[in-house]
């Protein structure tokens, strides 16, 4: 195989986390932690109308805010489903209530990630952990819903996606929303099964949908922008919500689709990009070198590779990046 390699040594691998600026503050959201469906953080409203089910879900991760402040705002706004039932849940309270500004990259969770659970067999099974008790707790809601937008953000420089995993009907439903602009088809983490892998969300015959927005940086107003117009887009898409100053308008135009083709692991403590790449950049050339796992290269496998979502710090057994060719 030929391709180019970029010079100099690997510069992005295991080190500290460098300083992240907090410019999002966080939200109060005290008036919503009882509810009103018997799920603490969980308050839903249904319209007369028929219609979907469905779940904003915010804070899978406790310092992931950016979706949980529109959710805040909608919720002061008094926003109501025109058809349908509409509920506002907010996952990982606990770990939220941890958000330290001068520390926030630690209350992603408090024992284990939240969105790596969803299989039946952890979900049904003995072990414990706060992570995994929440995620009993707010399974009913999960498995009611018909559609479910799970709201994200980034720790790295990317720009915003939605994915929308293996299924077809969440391609489509991705595109037509539109916000983010980019639909990424992926089959998940090696490191456990995320809420959107569900089998009645990822699987061919089922007829529920999950997409995961990743809206931004952790703590840029701009990724709470774009996680308004990814809400916005769904529920116009669905009939269930009017043009309101909360939110903003659709996008114009659908989105554009990526497949994931390759999903690169970190197999030891020491991966490490070539260069600090930004989530979005397309690289060119097959066969380019974009980092060393260790003393083994990681190299694109094909023309025109996007970049999803690199890592610049990635742990041993966690998702580096993911490589993804364009669909027409």
């Amino acid at each position: 195989m030929t391709g180019s390699n970029p010079p100099g040594a690997p510069a992005y691998g295991p080190a500290k986390l460098p300083q992240f600026e907090v410019r999002l503050p966080a939200p109060d959201l005290s008036p919503w932690r009882t509810g009103n469906t018997g799920i603490p953080g969980f308050t839903s409203f249904a319209a007369e109308a028929p219609g979907p089910d469905v779940l904003l879900l915010g804070l899978m991760h406790g310092n992931e805010y950016a979706g949980a402040t529109v959710l805040d705002r909608m919720l002061r706004a008094k926003l109501r489903p025109l058809c349908g039932r509409l509920t506002y849940g907010f996952a990982n309270l606990a770990a939220f209530a941890a958000f330290d500004p001068a520390n926030p990259t630690a209350s992603r969770f408090l024992d284990e990630d939240l969105n790596r659970v969803w299989d039946p067999a952890l979900l049904d099974g003995p072990r414990h952990s706060a992570e995994l008790a929440r995620a009993r707790e707010i399974r009913p809601a999960v498995e009611a819903a018909d559609v479910v937008l799970d709201l994200h953000s980034m720790l790295w420089p990317s720009d915003p996606l939605i994915l929308c995993g293996a299924a077809a009907r969440g391609r489509m439903l991705a595109q037509a929303i539109g916000a983010p602009p980019l639909a990424v088809a992926d089959r998940g983490h090696s490191n456990g099964p995320r809420l959107i892998d569900m089998a009645r969300f990822a699987g061919p015959d089922g007829s529920a949908t999950a997409l995961l927005v990743e809206s931004g940086q952790h703590w840029d107003p701009a990724a709470m922008d774009m996680a308004a117009a990814s809400i916005a887009g769904l529920l116009r898409h669905l009939g269930m919500l009017r043009a309101h100053p909360t939110l903003p308008a659709p996008a114009s135009q659908p989105g554009r689709v990526a497949e994931v083709t390759h999903a690169v692991t970190a197999a030891t403590g020491n991966f490490a990009f070539v260069r600090a790449f930004r989530g979005g950049e397309v690289i060119p050339r097959r066969n380019t070198l974009i980092a060393l796992d260790g003393t083994e290269e990681i190299r694109t496998p094909h023309d025109d590779c996007l970049l999803v979502m690199p890592s610049l710090r990635p742990s041993r057994g966690h998702t580096a990046v993911r490589l993804a060719r364009f669909v027409e």
